[in-house]
């Protein structure tokens, strides 16, 4: 079988893609990052569930990224609702984040002797992050090419596959919906409680609510209750 390797976080997207990349005949070899994120209860579930998923194997790097801060998610910085949102890059923006994970994914992938790299971003409906559009993708893949032994030596050509990357939340919700995934074990949310549950309010909880609500589906994960509830 092929070898791929697909960034794992234990969230919607992420899955979602491992489940791709396995309908495509791929043998997946997922990688995760424990950087202290505050909402680590995602890596909780993608140590979960990446057993059910039929993985070849799970990798979890650690790295602190909290020792740069600069986001709401590695910093003392509170994380805005989506309705409070006042620039185009939210300060859930985590500094070179995707082009971190990319290099420890290419790394990885050389060492395997892959050159299929699968990653969940997606420029429809998301925060806005840069990292996270088709040209970020187009110029990742060339430097891949170049700054590697094996593609020097054209042992062959790095792709890296971004499936979801045209897809609405919905359209992404119903493709993983459709492949058997189980959302109940993923999580979105970045500012969960000290239980686990979904804030509800934060950007990447308001687009997966509206991900489901416009795929016809009751999101399965828990939320926390409303003020006055």
């Amino acid at each position: 079988m092929k070898k791929a390797v697909v960034l794992y976080s234990g969230g919607l997207d992420s899955t979602t893609c491992v489940a791709i990349a396995k309908s495509q005949g791929y043998q997946v070899y997922a990688l995760s990052f424990s950087y202290g994120q505050r909402h680590s209860v995602e890596l909780e579930k993608a140590r979960e569930f990446a057993p059910k998923l039929g993985i070849a194997q799970h990798l979890v790097v650690n790295m602190d990224m909290r020792q740069i801060g600069g986001s709401a998610l590695t910093a003392d910085i509170d994380v805005p609702g989506a309705d409070s949102e006042d620039s185009h890059i939210p300060v859930t923006y985590v500094p070179a984040r995707n082009s971190i994970f990319l290099s420890y994914a290419l790394a990885w992938a050389e060492v395997l002797q892959s050159f299929d790299i699968f990653i969940g971003v997606n420029a429809v409906d998301y925060s806005g992050y840069p990292d996270c559009r088709p040209e970020f993708i187009e110029a990742f893949t060339r430097m891949a090419n170049l700054a590697t032994k094996a593609g020097v030596e054209q042992q062959g050509a790095y792709t890296i596959h971004s499936p979801l990357i045209h897809m609405s939340k919905a359209e992404i919700i119903c493709a993983g919906t459709g492949l058997g995934i189980n959302y109940a074990l993923t999580h979105s949310c970045y500012d969960p409680d000290s239980q686990g549950r979904a804030c509800g309010r934060c950007d990447s909880c308001v687009l997966r609510l509206k991900g489901f609500y416009a795929a016809g589906l009751e999101d399965p994960v828990e939320y926390q209750p409303r003020t006055g509830e």
